[in-house]
């Protein structure tokens, strides 16, 4: 007799305990980001605060009513959902406003929505059925070009919208393939490498790294003169490395465009443009270094309260809880997206189902590029390219999407028996 599935005995517990911990810190802090003195109420539906309250409020009952939906909708939708994704992010493109720059947004009324956050969702449910559907058949290179068009639709789309941050997250559902055997392990190496090398060649000049390869090779070749071959395939990677370095350099001086050269400069040396391109990174290092280690207090930090850090409500939230909690109460967040990080990876490698896993996988990845990126740009890491930090930063596209996308994972696993 098949088993019966009691609806609170099956859901993971501590996954939507950490969801519920992480919004209401974000409240709070875009609360604290945002406040008005004439508007102190966090309850004031007027002001960012209590739109965010709203947000959550009704994503949390977007999350009960997904946990309520038979678990073999998603696999059976996913690429029915995938498609009218594509939809909404072609239409967008024709219809949408823009904002920042970034033609990407729906306005109905007093509601923003933006379908590339949605997307994201999407991806990974399509992504997962492709896998899964491809799970009796051998990995090749022919079996990669499904997975490539599902990730590079969406993405190309994401670029025509002038939204390249978003369109980067993307880059997370690579792992997916190296995890499911789509892609071998040195190749992930070796853009690991290609990363290094890419930074260093900004450091330092060509000629310089182009110098030392060189030698590095030559002294290689008199170690292994009786190994000819083995000197053939090291001279091979000479060259190709010494090519990437001059295309890296070439890049860099003759096709990015002013500005984006000069973010990347801000990045190496925040000192440049300190009053433009680099003022929000010098303001950024200083709202969270001056909290020290337990912070100014609540509503207490005066790089917030004065607006001296731009965007201090979305993609620099990080910042005020830096300024007013310090370093006690930044470690705190960042232990409670870590141990959510781990628990959707343990959730997921306990899947009986191809499908769950990979979405599983698909979560956890989107996740930490989200948090690795927004709290890296924060302090200078990595270049600032304008995506929220997950349940935290303020937005109603953003909690959604990401509230529909665990509480679909949280699903998956409370009936993973049913996927079979």
């Amino acid at each position: 007799m098949r088993p019966q599935f009691n609806f609170f005995k099956n859901v993971d517990k501590l996954t939507v305990f950490l969801y519920l911990c992480l919004v209401t810190i974000g409240w709070i802090s875009v609360y604290a980001a945002e406040i008005s003195e004439t508007h102190r109420s966090m309850f004031d539906f007027s002001q960012s605060y209590g739109k965010q309250f709203v947000w959550i409020m009704t994503a949390i009952v977007l999350g009960i009513i997904i946990l309520t939906i038979d678990v073999k909708f998603f696999p059976a939708f996913s690429y029915i959902i995938f498609g009218g994704s594509l939809l909404l992010l072609v239409a967008v493109l024709f219809f949408g406003t823009t904002v920042n720059a970034s033609k990407s947004w729906f306005h109905i009324g007093p509601i923003a929505i933006q379908p590339a956050e949605f997307a994201k969702y999407s991806t990974a449910l399509a992504l997962a059925r492709i896998i899964y559907e491809s799970k009796s058949r051998a990995r090749s290179l022919k079996e990669l070009i499904k997975p490539s068009l599902i990730i590079g639709l969406p993405v190309l789309l994401i670029f025509l919208q002038n939204d390249t941050g978003t369109a980067l997250v993307f880059a997370a559902f690579v792992l997916i393939l190296y995890r499911e055997g789509f892609l071998p392990g040195w190749l992930l190496l070796l853009g690991i490498f290609a990363v290094f090398l890419f930074v260093l060649t900004l450091l330092m000049n060509e000629f310089i790294i182009i110098g030392a390869l060189t030698a590095i090779f030559i002294i290689s070749a008199i170690a292994l003169r009786k190994k000819p071959a083995i000197v053939k395939q090291l001279f091979l990677v000479l060259i190709a490395i010494n090519t990437y370095v001059y295309v890296v350099d070439y890049t860099y001086e003759e096709i990015l465009q002013p500005h984006q050269k000069l973010r990347i400069a801000v990045l190496i040396d925040e000192s440049v443009d300190i009053r433009g391109a680099g003022y929000n990174l010098h303001q950024s290092k200083i709202a969270i270094g001056s909290g020290g280690l337990t912070g100014k207090g609540f509503l207490q930090g005066t790089q917030t309260k004065f607006s001296f850090v731009p965007e201090q409500g979305t993609d620099f939230i990080f910042c005020t809880i830096g300024e007013e909690w310090g370093f006690l109460g930044s470690t705190v967040l960042i232990g409670l997206f870590l141990t959510l990080l781990i628990r959707i990876i343990l959730l997921a490698e306990r899947q009986k189902s191809i499908f769950s896993r990979v979405f599983g996988y698909c979560l956890a990845s989107v996740l930490f590029f989200h948090f690795l990126v927004n709290i890296g740009m924060t302090i200078g890491l990595v270049p600032v390219i304008g995506i929220p930090l997950p349940f935290i930063s303020y937005g109603g596209s953003s909690i959604w999407a990401f509230t529909i996308f665990l509480f679909t994972f949280i699903k998956l696993d409370s009936r993973r028996l049913d996927l079979l």
